[in-house]
């Protein structure tokens, strides 16, 4: 599913971005997430929170 319109960005890349250590500032930077209309942010910011929180055991 497309997280970003504007540039084209899909789920599965910012999954893969933060998997790999991205937090919003660096998916902003490199990916361009949220640099244009904006409306992906409050998304991209949601999903750098769940895969960065602490999995419960």
């Amino acid at each position: 599913m497309y997280v970003c319109l504007c540039k084209g960005i899909s789920d599965k890349t910012i999954e893969a971005a933060i998997k790999q250590g991205a937090d919003f500032r660096c998916l902003r930077e490199q990916l361009g997430v949220g640099s244009d209309c904006g409306q992906c942010a409050p998304s991209a910011k949601a999903m750098v929170k769940i895969h960065k929180a602490p999995q419960a055991a």
